[in-house]
């Protein structure tokens, strides 16, 4: 038996090889380049290439830094209010009895959560643009509206971090138990007892953990927000675009490697909270 075992392990080992190889390219590399760039001059800085953490001090400082909390800040409230607006919508979808209109809002679900860039971007402005068929129609410019601040920003990443929600939560919502439900209301209790000392309990790892997966969505967006508002709202991504582009001081150039470093740490920290959070939540909902 152990040579058949033994067998089957390295035939198991030989089929990941290629998937290994594709990591260590579309991943390794990268992250490579990133951590050699962010400690090393560009090559047209005076004194040539040499190691420094000047790259690393100016990413956390000035125009970076309020570019990096912009992103911090954006990407949490947009999360939270898709959060929030989420589940209940989940909630109904779970508990809808039509079936075909369950898959159609999963399916649509699925097809949003992915729509973005400048395609999600032109939508938006030719719908609540400043000369948009809503803003001209509903006189939304005389009243202060402006898609091109951070409110709009938001308005638009909630249309692709609503439908993740939802794809998100679903799952956990249908792992509720009918019998909970039950046993709270044999026990006197009501619909909004049930939610507040049951299922929100049983769903928090799950609701942290999707919030989390919305942050990192929101923060890593690029495409949308640099074709709608260019460097009118200070995000980290924009700022690295810029820095890659030439936009910056000579010698300056490997400070997007820098900022490239700073979404890593953060994404690495938003993934230590989400691992931890899905695990417990399914211990919850087997």
């Amino acid at each position: 038996m152990t040579p058949k075992l033994t067998t089957r392990s390295g035939g198991g080992f030989l089929a990941a090889v290629p998937l290994l190889l594709f990591m260590a390219v579309a991943f390794g590399l990268p992250a490579v380049a990133i951590l050699t760039g962010a400690f090393t001059t560009s090559a047209n800085a005076p004194g040539g290439v040499h190691a420094t953490l000047a790259n690393l001090t100016d990413s956390v400082h000035g125009a970076y830094l309020t570019a990096l909390l912009g992103s911090v800040k954006l990407s949490a409230l947009s999360a939270l209010i898709a959060t929030v607006l989420g589940v209940p919508l989940a909630q109904a979808v779970v508990t809808s009895r039509r079936q075909g209109l369950r898959d159609a809002v999963m399916s649509a679900s699925g097809v949003l959560a992915n729509f973005g860039g400048v395609p999600l971007a032109f939508a938006f402005v030719a719908t609540l643009g400043n000369a948009g068929v809503l803003t001209t129609h509903l006189g939304l410019a005389d009243h202060g509206w402006s898609l091109y601040s951070f409110w709009g920003l938001v308005l638009v990443y909630l249309y692709f971090l609503l439908p993740l929600m939802v794809l998100t939560i679903a799952p956990a919502l249908e792992g509720l138990r009918a019998g909970w439900r039950e046993a709270a209301q044999n026990n006197g209790a009501t619909t909004l007892r049930y939610w507040l000392h049951v299922a929100l309990p049983v769903l928090a790892p799950s609701l942290l953990g999707g919030y989390v997966l919305l942050f990192g969505s929101a923060f890593a967006a690029y495409a949308t927000a640099a074709a709608m508002v260019g460097a009118s709202v200070p995000l980290v991504t924009l700022q690295i675009a810029n820095a890659l582009s030439g936009n910056v001081l000579v010698g300056q150039g490997n400070v997007a490697l820098a900022l490239s470093l700073d979404m890593v740490v953060v994404a690495g920290l938003v993934m230590a909270v989400y691992i931890p959070l899905q695990r417990r939540s399914a211990r919850w909902l087997d």
